[in-house]
């Protein structure tokens, strides 16, 4: 292993020790002995990575967003309806939010207002949804008189609540939970041509952050169109 690699192995180690840290502790009791420990390293190594406890909690929230945009641009690329890809997102983040130590750290540290250099992950993730209303309003597939900035509000207020109740209650971040909630907007948010090709469930969240955090459940996942055999909403065209 060359040096560069190992610095590079040990930079990780250091970003998911902080995240494991801060998110048992809090951004205010995260003790650089603690993280140093925790990455196998002396806090000397540390200092030399990382300027400070801020900076580090930066680079948390900043790996953070790089999964996001990494999940959210894999499943808008294959994906061709954006309401759908919207709901395939909101999947993908709460499965992050559940599997990933590292991002639930960096929405606490970011929502929360600890570390102040850090990118904010709460608008990021209110301007991937803009964009996705945006993409489904210029293809037509919202319903009539739709307006994008409340179906932005609601999404990203419903979604980064289920993560500050996650905290908690794993539950809320559930994809029953998320399932639900798509089951109740979706009607009201997409063109009734539209809405039955639509799955709440995100079947194309799973197999996008199993490739970012690795599998935690054997076996491949189902195929788009395995999941979409029967429609997910009744079909009440006459």
């Amino acid at each position: 292993m060359t040096k560069q690699e190992r610095a590079t192995r040990t930079r990780r180690a250091l970003i998911h020790s902080a995240a494991t840290v801060i998110e048992r502790h809090g951004y205010a009791e995260a003790r650089l002995v603690l993280i140093s420990s925790g990455a196998g390293v002396s806090t000397g190594a540390l200092h030399f990575h990382f300027e400070n406890k801020a900076a580090i909690a930066e680079a948390v929230v900043t790996e953070a967003l790089r999964g996001l945009a990494e999940v959210s641009g894999t499943i808008r690329h294959r994906t061709d309806t954006a309401l759908q890809a919207l709901v395939d997102t909101s999947h993908a983040v709460a499965e992050l939010l559940r599997e990933d130590p590292v991002t639930r750290a960096g929405f606490r540290i970011s929502c929360d207002g600890e570390g102040s250099g850090a990118p904010d992950l709460r608008a990021e993730w209110l301007a991937r949804v803009q964009d996705l209303l945006a993409d489904a309003a210029a293809a037509g597939t919202l319903a009539e008189g739709v307006s994008r900035a409340d179906a932005a509000a609601a999404t990203v207020a419903v979604t980064t609540g289920f993560e500050v109740l996650g905290r908690h209650d794993s539950g809320w971040l559930s994809p029953q939970t998320l399932t639900g909630f798509w089951h109740l907007l979706l009607p009201r948010l997409a063109a009734p041509d539209v809405l039955a090709l639509l799955d709440p469930s995100g079947p194309g969240a799973k197999e996008t952050v199993s490739g970012h955090v690795g599998s935690t459940e054997a076996g491949a996942p189902a195929s788009r169109s395995t999941v979409r055999a029967t429609p997910p909403f009744p079909d009440t065209r006459s």
